[in-house]
C-alpha cells in the first residue's frame, strides 16, 4: 500500500468506547476548523476537521462513532468499522489510527486496541483524561505500556488549555519519520473464545503497566450509593424530572412575558404606521402575531435543554438509564432507550437518531416507534396555550404551580402511553426475540463546563429562531392568504374568515373532527401543524385574529377562552399528546428504519391514539358539565 508524504493528505482517525472523552479531544484538536455531516446513505453523524501541528503540519482528522469491537452490532459501530478497515468507496482509509482511552478505565479500551492492531494501521494509543487519573492514585506506566502493546503511547487532558501539547509533539515526530507502511490487514470478525483470550491478554498488560489505588474515587462511590440505590435513586430521579417540568412553566414566564409585551408592541407599530387593508392585515396578523406566538415559547424550551443539557453533563444520563432499565424491561424497551427517549422531550428527531446506540435491532426499532410520544418541546407552546387560556394560574398544596401539575400530567400521558405501546409491541410482534441482558458503563461525575452548556443552548436557541424565521414563517404565510382571500361579499354580515378559502377548507374537514369536538378553525390549523406542531399555534392566532378582528391578535388565549368549551380544550390537548403533527420525524424515521412501513404505522398507531383519546375527553368532560 502506498504511504502518504504529505501530511496535507494525512487522514487521521480517532477511535474509541464511548465515554472517553475522544469528541472533546477532536475539538481540542482542531477547534474551530471542523464540519459537521452524515455519512452518505445514512444519518450517522460524520466530524472531520483541520489539525495544524506546532511546526506547522496540516493533517486532516475524522472522529469516529464511540465503539467497543468492530464486530459492530450497531449503525454507529459499523461506519467506525467501515472506515477503520477501508471499506467506505467515499472515505479514503486512515493512514494513523488514534485510539483514545480513558486513563481512569482502561480495561475496556485496552482490548479495543489490541483488536485495532490487526487492522495493520499505524497506531498511536492516546491516554486521555490522565490528570483525573493521577488525582485518583491510579499509576500507569506509559513506557511499559507501550512496549507491551508495540505502539505509542502519549498522554493527554483535552479539556484544559495545553493538555495536548505531548501529542501533538508526537504529531510532529510522526510526520518528520513518516508512518511506515500499513503492514497486512489480520482482522476478521472475532468469535467468543478469541474475545475471551483477547481480554485475557488485555488484562496481562493492565497488571503489568497500570497500579490502580486501595479504594476508589470516594465521591462517586458516595454518589453511587445513593444515586443508584433501587428506591432512593429512583425517587430522586422523578424528582428531578418533577422540577425539571416545574421549571419549563414557572422560570421561564418573566422572560416570556418580555417577549410578548415586545410583539404586542411591534403589533400596535405595525397597526399605526400602516393603512388599513391587506399589507397592515398581513404585517400585524400574519407575520407578528403569527411567528410572535411561537417565539414566546423559547424561555421555556432552553430552559428544557438546559436541564438535559446538564444532566448530560455531570454523567447522569447513564445512572438514569440503569435505574430505568427495571422498569423499561418489563414494558418492552431496554435501558438504553432512556437516552433517547429523555433526548425526545427537547426534539424526537435527535432523539430517533440517538437509538443508534442501540445494539438490538428490535430494541432500536421498538424504540424509534415510540419516541415520537415523548412530550417534545414542539408540544410546549400548545400546551402552555391552552393551559394558560384554562387552567387558573394558582398553587395548590402551599407550593405547587396548578398550571405546572397540568403540563406534569401531560407530560406523564406521554410517557405512560410510550410504555404502554412498547408493551404491546412486545406482545405482539416480538414475542420470540428476547432483548440481550443490559450493559453500561457508568462514566466518571464531571462538573458541567459552563461554555459548553452555553454553546449548547445558543445552538439550539439559533435553530429554534430559524425554524421560526422559514418554516413557521411561510406556513403563516399560507394560513394568512386562506383566511384572507376570497375578500368578504358587498354587504356581508358575518367575519370575512366566513367566506375564506380557510373557513371551506376547514368545513370540508370538518365532518371528520366534530366527534372530538373540534370545530372548523381547529381543523384548519391542524393542516400546517403538520409541518412543525408549534405551528398550530401560530396558525390559531391568525386564524382568529382575522375573524375577530384587531382585539383578538395579542391575547389569542383569551379569545379561545371565549370561543372554546372546557371539553373541546381538553381534548385539544389530549389529541396533541398523540398525534404525529410533524413531517419531518416522520422522515427520520423513514430514513432511520430504512422502509416506508414503519413510517406508516407510527402515522397510524399514532392518529389512532390521538382521534380515540381526543374522543373520549371530550365526551366525557360533556358528561361532567364542561361541554
Amino acid at each position: 500500500m502506498s504511504v502518504a508524504t504529505d501530511t496535507a493528505g494525512w487522514r487521521f482517525a480517532l477511535v474509541g468506547t464511548p465515554n472517553s472523552g475522544k469528541t472533546a479531544l477532536f475539538n481540542a484538536l482542531t477547534g474551530k476548523r471542523q464540519k459537521v455531516a452524515n455519512y452518505p446513505g445514512v444519518t450517522v453523524e460524520r466530524k472531520t476537521g483541520t489539525l495544524r501541528t506546532p511546526c506547522g503540519h496540516s493533517v486532516n482528522i475524522v472522529d469516529l462513532p464511540g465503539t467497543y469491537s468492530l464486530r459492530a452490532r450497531s449503525p454507529d459501530e459499523e461506519i467506525t468499522r467501515d472506515v477503520v478497515l477501508g471499506r467506505l468507496e467515499s472515505e479514503t482509509p486512515p493512514d494513523l489510527l488514534m485510539c483514545v482511552a480513558d486513563a481512569t478505565n482502561l480495561r475496556l479500551s485496552l482490548r479495543l486496541v489490541l483488536e485495532l492492531k490487526r487492522v495493520g494501521r499505524p497506531m498511536l494509543l492516546v491516554l486521555n483524561m490522565f490528570d483525573i487519573a493521577r488525582q485518583r492514585g491510579v499509576e500507569i506506566d506509559t513506557e511499559k505500556m507501550s512496549a507491551e502493546l508495540g505502539i505509542p503511547v502519549v498522554t493527554a487532558i483535552a479539556v484544559r488549555r495545553g493538555g495536548t501539547c505531548d501529542l501533538l509533539a508526537r504529531l510532529d515526530e510522526l510526520a518528520a519519520q513518516s508512518l511506515g507502511p500499513h503492514t497486512e490487514n489480520t482482522w476478521q470478525p472475532p468469535s467468543s473464545a478469541e474475545l475471551r483470550a483477547e481480554q485475557r491478554r488485555a488484562d496481562a498488560i493492565f497488571r503489568a503497566a497500570v497500579h490502580m489505588p486501595a479504594k476508589p474515587d470516594s465521591l462517586t462511590t458516595r454518589l453511587d450509593s445513593v444515586l443508584l440505590h433501587p428506591v432512593a435513586g429512583l425517587a430522586i430521579l422523578f424528582v428531578i424530572l418533577f422540577v425539571m417540568f416545574q421549571a419549563v412553566f414557572s422560570w421561564a414566564q418573566p422572560v416570556m412575558n418580555l417577549i410578548s409585551a415586545g410583539f404586542d408592541w411591534l403589533g400596535a407599530l405595525a397597526h399605526g404606521a400602516l393603512p388599513a387593508g391587506l399589507l397592515q392585515s398581513f404585517i400585524e396578523n400574519g407575520v407578528i402575531s403569527g411567528v410572535g406566538s411561537v417565539v414566546v415559547f423559547l424561555p421555556q424550551i432552553l430552559t428544557l435543554f438546559l436541564f438535559i443539557l446538564l444532566l448530560e453533563d455531570l454523567g447522569y444520563m447513564a445512572r438514569a438509564a440503569f435505574l430505568m432499565d427495571r422498569i423499561m424491561g418489563g414494558a418492552g424497551l431496554h435501558g438504553r432507550a432512556f437516552i433517547p427517549l429523555l433526548s425526545s422531550f427537547a426534539c424526537a428527531i435527535p432523539g430517533i437518531m440517538s437509538t443508534r446506540v442501540i445494539d438490538h435491532r428490535r430494541d432500536r426499532l421498538t424504540t424509534i416507534l415510540v419516541a415520537p410520544l415523548m412530550t417534545c418541546s414542539a408540544r410546549i407552546p400548545v400546551y402552555t396555550l391552552i393551559i394558560g387560556a384554562f387552567v387558573p394560574a394558582k398553587m395548590v398544596f402551599g407550593w405547587f404551580n396548578l398550571q405546572g401539575l397540568v403540563m406534569f400530567g401531560l407530560y406523564s400521558a406521554g410517557i405512560v402511553s410510550a410504555l404502554g405501546v412498547s408493551y404491546l409491541f412486545k406482545l405482539f410482534f416480538w414475542r420470540d426475540d428476547p432483548s440481550p441482558p443490559f450493559m453500561l458503563e457508568m462514566p466518571d461525575y464531571k462538573l458541567p463546563r459552563p461554555k459548553s452548556v452555553i454553546i449548547g443552548l445558543l445552538t439550539r436557541a439559533k435553530a429554534f429562531l430559524t425554524r421560526a424565521g422559514t418554516t413557521i414563517f411561510s406556513m403563516m404565510v399560507m394560513v394568512w392568504f386562506l383566511a384572507s382571500f376570497p375578500r368578504a361579499p358587498i354587504g356581508a354580515t358575518g367575519p370575512a374568515i366566513d367566506y375564506s378559502l380557510a373557513a371551506w377548507i376547514g368545513r370540508i374537514i370538518h365532518p371528520i373532527l366534530a366527534p372530538i369536538g373540534f370545530n372548523w378553525q381547529i381543523s384548519v390549523a391542524l393542516i400546517p401543524g403538520m409541518a412543525a406542531r408549534e405551528v398550530a399555534v401560530a396558525a390559531l392566532g391568525t386564524v382568529y385574529s382575522i375573524s375577530g378582528g384587531d382585539d383578538a391578535a395579542p391575547k389569542i388565549g383569551h379569545v379561545l377562552a371565549g370561543q372554546w368549551s372546557l371539553a373541546t380544550a381538553l381534548a385539544f390537548l389530549a389529541w396533541y399528546v398523540f398525534a404525529p403533527q410533524c413531517a419531518s420525524t416522520l422522515a427520520v424515521i423513514r430514513r432511520e428504519t430504512g422502509s416506508w412501513k414503519w413510517m406508516a404505522v407510527t402515522f397510524g398507531y399514532m392518529f389512532v391514539l390521538a382521534y380515540v383519546a381526543a374522543f373520549a375527553t371530550y365526551h366525557i368532560a360533556v358528561a361532567l358539565g364542561a361541554g
